[in-house]
């Protein structure tokens, strides 16, 4: 997952276990410098190839997860709005990670691969250090976005995988037909 070599921070670590420890099922990374919405994969499946399209097993689900969020930013989902660096208007403010850019290490890419929790990455605005006067703006654009996007958590499969006692079973993998991605069950 990370490169040779790569530094693992204290804080990410303590991150990385967090999340297998608690059965997350959704989440979100907030970045600046851009008004769109990625999903993973982050790393092109091909380290060579930048700016490649590197779909999941799940992308249909990612895809609607991202659109969820951008579609309820009045700034991300208003169509005549020019953005920043890159222009995302005719994706519907939303991209493949590794489309966009290819980077290894990425928490959405470990999401997906090593837990349970489905992330996107959210570019708030077009300023990579907004000055403190902007954030109220910025948040008043994600507020609304960031409640759609967290009600996605009832979107698909749910329910208590139980023995035939009706005891429920930890760490019990759940397939789906036509997803090569399976998930397990929680505490």
């Amino acid at each position: 997952f990370f490169s040779p070599g790569f530094q693992v921070a204290p804080e990410t670590k303590a991150v990385m276990k967090w999340l297998r420890s608690i059965p997350f099922v959704l989440s979100a990374s907030l970045h600046g410098g851009e008004l769109v919405v990625t999903y993973p994969y982050d790393y092109s499946r091909h380290p060579m190839e930048e700016k490649m399209f590197s779909p999941t097993p799940d992308e249909k689900m990612f895809k609607m997860l991202a659109k969820a969020y951008a579609d309820a930013h009045p700034v991300i989902s208003d169509r005549s709005e020019l953005r920043c660096g890159g222009n995302f208007v005719q994706r519907g403010g939303i991209i493949n990670g590794a489309e966009w850019y290819s980077f290894t290490g990425g928490m959405a890419d470990f999401n997906y691969l090593h837990t349970n929790c489905f992330e996107v990455t959210v570019e708030v605005g077009c300023e990579k250090f907004p000055l403190e006067e902007e954030l109220f703006t910025i948040w008043h654009e994600n507020k609304g976005a960031l409640l759609n996007y967290m009600e996605m958590v009832h979107r698909g499969i749910k329910g208590i995988v139980s023995d035939k006692f009706g005891n429920p079973i930890k760490n019990a993998r759940i397939s789906v037909r036509g997803i090569q991605h399976d998930v397990t069950t929680g505490n």
